[in-house]
């Protein structure tokens, strides 16, 4: 057994935390059997899998999707602390401000009309210990005790909806309905966890520089910094691989963020890397397959027929075959279900973060829903689908004309 988190010593003291607490489940489960869907030798889950779209799969895959923790709460109650900040100081206010999403459907008509009528404090900390005993807040799982009639968080664990999953507004701006699979580019992830008293003031720092709908998947492995931009989790059915950097498909992905990021309680190995987790029980391995088939059944959201120029685009389409159907190839729009990678510099895309993983390359982004989640490039470089037009028009010397520019850009939008 072998596990490599890079340079420990240049880690973060609250990043030292979770790599020993991992490292020392890693030891003391080392002979346990690898999940079911790891090889020896080769990354998890990063063969070819198919998919049971059942009602009952797809239905236990929504329910872990949006509930499950992996057993996290040993991370983030027991180490980060995070049951008492929320307790003490997080107001549904305050969680709103960071991007933090209330499922309306999950409160009971008679507060949700309290709510509306002003009857609820909003900027009491209580309130928001009464929303998730009503498992309302979306990505985050709360286990809440009555004692002498008042409610006390005990427990706080964190789930995949938390980045990857969104609301409609339909009640007030951060409350409404569930949109599973769209990336909360509200979400303010560094700011969340620079309030745990676990960490010095240098580290709340670089989690606060990060901002809203970003996050650095590999900061607590290596110490770098180069934040993402959160992608969606949608349309993702006929995509071969998940990552900007296309280490694996999804369910490698999944189980890399689950057992890495989130600190749950489950197995996952990639030599490339030098990763090897096992923890028993595998509270992640066995939930996959599920979780995979309902990610997969999410379709990407169609352009609003409002939202572009139905004639521009139109005229776009013939722009984008003669000059982006090279790597943009197919219904899925990436040559990466071929397998083809590409280096940075061949984009003209900043390369920090594609050093820092097993590629060292990055792959022709999916198109979907791209009027929905600016901004966009894995760094969220391009703010508006008319810098990634111009980038390119630049970059691969395409001598658009502003006409043409302005119609791909509708046909973009049209995707």
């Amino acid at each position: 057994m072998s596990l490599s988190f890079g340079r420990v010593d240049a880690l973060s003291p609250f990043h030292r935390i979770g790599a020993v607490l991992i490292l020392v489940f890693a030891v003391a489960c080392a002979t346990q059997p690898p999940s079911s869907e790891t090889s020896a030798g080769s990354p998890t889950a990063a063969g070819p899998a198919g998919d049971d779209f059942s009602p009952q799969t797809l239905a236990t895959g929504r329910q872990v999707f949006r509930f499950d923790t992996f057993g996290d709460e040993q991370f983030w109650t027991d180490t980060a602390r995070m049951h008492e900040v929320v307790q003490r100081s997080v107001s549904p206010a305050t969680a709103l401000s960071v991007g933090l999403k209330v499922d309306a459907d999950a409160i009971p008509p008679d507060v949700a009309a309290a709510i509306k009528a002003g009857k609820v404090d909003l900027n009491d900390p209580a309130t928001t210990v009464t929303l998730l005993k009503l498992n309302a807040v979306v990505g985050l799982k709360g286990t809440v005790t009555t004692v002498n009639g008042k409610d006390n968080l005990t427990r706080l664990g964190i789930t995949c909806a938390l980045c990857h999953s969104t609301v409609d507004n339909a009640f007030s701006k951060g409350i409404g309905h569930r949109k599973d699979g769209w990336p909360n580019r509200d979400l303010n992830v560094g700011a969340i966890i620079a309030l745990s008293p676990a960490i010095t003031p240098a580290q709340k720092a670089v989690y606060n520089s990060w901002g809203p709908g970003k996050y650095d998947p590999r900061f607590n492995l290596d110490g770098k910094n180069t934040p993402l931009v959160l992608p969606p989790a949608y349309g993702l059915a006929r995509v071969r691989n998940e990552t900007y950097t296309a280490e694996g498909p999804i369910s490698y992905w999944n189980a890399y963020v689950a057992v890495t990021q989130m600190h749950g309680h489950g197995n996952f190995s990639d030599p490339r890397l030098g990763i090897d987790v096992r923890q028993t029980p595998d509270m992640v391995g066995p939930k996959l397959a599920s979780l995979r088939a309902y990610q997969h059944s999410i379709e990407a959201p169609a352009a609003p027929a409002a939202s572009f120029d139905a004639d521009a685009s139109a005229r776009g389409r013939g722009v984008f075959n003669q000059n982006c159907v090279t790597c943009h190839v197919g219904a899925n729009n990436t040559d990466n279900n071929s397998g083809v990678l590409h280096a940075p510099s061949e984009t003209g895309q900043d390369a920090a973060y594609a050093l820092r993983t097993a590629n060292k390359a990055y792959r022709t982004t999916p198109l979907r829903g791209l009027w929905q989640h600016a901004p966009y490039f894995h760094d969220g470089s391009a703010a508006t689908l008319e810098d990634v037009v111009t980038h390119y028009n630049s970059f691969r010397r395409l001598n658009l004309s502003a006409a043409q520019q302005r119609d791909l850009v509708q046909y973009l939008k049209s995707l």
